[in-house]
């Protein structure tokens, strides 16, 4: 997982996070509502449904009927290690976003789905979850550069009672051809923090969120590889900083041939976050208004700003 590092706490039974963004901010705050009762923060994730794969001995009937209200990963059984980046306001949102296309991702019956970035197996998790009623016909692929993060993500999806491929690596080097075109799904928290371009690519946890100028060096990387990966069909779901200029990302993908639509927003007092989603522009994906929507979502002003260019 990459992104900001957390720590969260119960203060009164209510979940907060501590974000530290390098050089950004440093602040508790709630843990996000969600009105629409899909249950997308820790405080009410839960177990996989159940599918052709039996549930781990580990699992208790209990678990696992919260799993079917839910449908996110359990807090409390995903793994850590101190050079893992645990789960965090960015991943909550990009499981969120996930969880608010449930339904057309259902119906998008994919078969190969990826998580670049694994860390915690969090959102792996939480997907395989979501989908766990097309059954045994949908498989997993997961990797990370950091090995302690391809571990710790086999914990959380065995806890779960789930089953993927993880592969420590860096973004999906020796996969990228055998898997060429076939991905339906890819999700990924990338290293979005602006950062000295030194600290890119650092062994541990610093590799999480060291993005490099403009939080874009690894980001721009990533597109690439996932134009190869995903199938005709494919859809790419991805976090991006304000400071990353999400509407330049999205040009950028249009010139490719993407469409592309804001799925989440979610913003803190200095920073806004964006999960955005990403299909080959003439194949319809059921959530998206059309293939210039993303325009009208965007605060235009706080990218110019960030640009150095006057409003």
């Amino acid at each position: 997982m990459w992104g900001p590092r957390r720590v969260t706490k119960l203060l009164g039974g209510i979940p907060v996070l501590l974000s530290r963004f390098p050089g950004s901010f440093d602040r508790s705050y709630p843990a996000p509502s969600f009105p629409r009762g899909d249950a997308g923060h820790p405080a009410a994730s839960a177990l996989p449904e159940p599918s052709s794969r039996p549930l781990s001995s580990d699992v208790s009937t209990s678990e696992a009927l919260l799993m079917k209200v839910s449908r996110t990963a359990q807090i409390r059984l995903v793994s850590c290690h101190p050079e893992v980046y645990e789960p965090c306001d960015d991943s909550f949102a990009l499981v969120d976003a996930l969880l608010a296309d449930r339904e057309h991702l259902i119906e998008h019956r994919p078969r190969l789905c990826m998580e670049l970035g694994c860390g915690s197996g969090y959102v792996i998790s939480s997907l395989a979850i979501m989908l766990g009623e097309l059954g045994c016909g949908v498989h997993y692929f997961a990797t990370d550069i950091n090995p302690d993060a391809a571990q710790v993500t086999r914990e959380t999806l065995e806890a779960h009672g789930l089953h993927a491929e993880v592969i420590s690596t860096d973004i999906a080097s020796g996969l990228q051809k055998r898997l060429a075109g076939m991905i339906d799904v890819v999700v990924v928290n990338p290293p979005y923090v602006p950062t000295p371009e030194e600290e890119v690519g650092c062994k541990g946890i610093t590799a999480s969120w060291a993005g490099g100028e403009n939080g874009r060096t690894v980001i721009d990387r990533i597109f690439p590889v996932v134009d190869e990966l995903l199938s005709e069909k494919g859809w790419l779901y991805m976090v991006t900083l304000t400071a990353n200029n999400p509407t330049q990302v999205c040009r950028m993908m249009k010139e490719k041939g993407y469409a592309s639509r804001i799925i989440v927003q979610r913003s803190t007092e200095e920073e806004s976050l964006h999960v955005i989603k990403f299909w080959r522009d003439g194949v319809i994906a059921n959530s998206a208004e059309g293939s210039d929507s993303w325009l009208s979502q965007f605060p235009f002003k706080s990218f110019w700003r960030n640009s150095g260019t006057s409003a």
